[in-house]
């Protein structure tokens, strides 16, 4: 059965050309089935991009029901997270670079949450009481690994959490740059137990004092900031930071599951990844 109406959010023939092979064939026994993966997958799309509740669906898209049962069917199944791996191997070859990347950038979010429930904590330093996403992107900026957890880790703590499970999953890997919010042991840990070196970009004004002098008074120092600065690398994480808000469905953290906040952003760079694939295609 086929949609009547099309969204922005929804697959054209040349991205589903791409993500078709990766889903599960049409099973030849049983009751036939009335929705297509394509369908399910532009409802699912649909409430991503558009930030509305499953039960908010429009009626000319599958229930919400159905939508719903195989976003949260593929997540256990590890589907959604085979599928990113794999085009984003596709999206570096597509762009010159080897298959796996050798270096990383790695960084955190803090979001609020919702009273869905599930485990929360609050961060001092953003005022922020929720969780945190704390994600390994490579120098594309295409998402690595992601780990969800309360936002009252301390960075450092959230790095092992998101790195522990990675040195057979990267062979090549051998550096990362993050900020100064990693800066203590962890850098000796992940040579430790990774073998991968760990750089920490500063802002190139960090301790840069000067002087300033109010009118009948003495003299003090003050932090002189030099305006805005790019920063080596960790620009890099923060706009991927930027392309998963343009989906109005992370604004928050919504979920009661870490894991289902987790694969969100699988979803996310999916589409992301299938629509810049899709290009050369066409």
């Amino acid at each position: 059965m086929g949609m009547s109406s099309v969204y922005s959010s929804d697959l054209t023939n040349a991205e589903w050309m791409i993500l078709e092979p990766l889903f599960p064939p049409v099973c030849s026994t049983g009751r036939p089935r009335k929705w297509s993966w394509r369908d399910i997958l532009n409802g699912i799309f649909y409430v991503l991009r558009g930030g509305i509740a499953w039960r908010l669906m429009p009626h000319d898209l599958p229930p919400w029901q159905t939508v719903y049962h195989y976003h949260r069917l593929w997540r256990k199944q590890g589907l959604w997270k085979a599928i990113h791996a794999v085009l984003r191997e596709r999206v570096r070859i597509q762009a010159g670079h080897d298959p796996t990347p050798s270096a990383g950038i790695i960084d955190s979010q803090s979001v609020k949450t919702t009273e869905a429930g599930g485990p929360r904590g609050y961060d001092g330093g953003k005022k922020v009481n929720g969780r945190k996403r704390h994600i390994l992107v490579d120098t594309m900026g295409l998402v690595m690994a992601i780990k969800v957890h309360e936002a009252d880790y301390q960075d450092r703590a959230g790095a092992i959490l998101l790195v522990r499970d990675l040195p057979n999953v990267f062979p090549r890997m051998q550096h990362l740059w993050a900020d100064q919010g990693y800066t203590g042991k962890l850098g000796a840990e992940i040579r430790k137990h990774l073998g991968w070196t760990l750089e920490i970009v500063k802002h190139p004004w960090s301790g840069r004092q000067g002087t300033w002098a109010p009118k009948d008074a003495p003299p003090r120092v003050v932090e002189v900031p030099a305006g805005f600065v790019v920063l080596k690398r960790r620009w890099v994480v923060e706009r991927t930071f930027a392309w998963i808000g343009k989906s109005r469905r992370m604004s928050r953290d919504y979920e009661a599951l870490s894991e289902t906040s987790e694969n969100l952003v699988y979803e996310v760079m999916i589409r992301l990844m299938v629509k810049r694939l899709a290009k050369i295609v066409t």
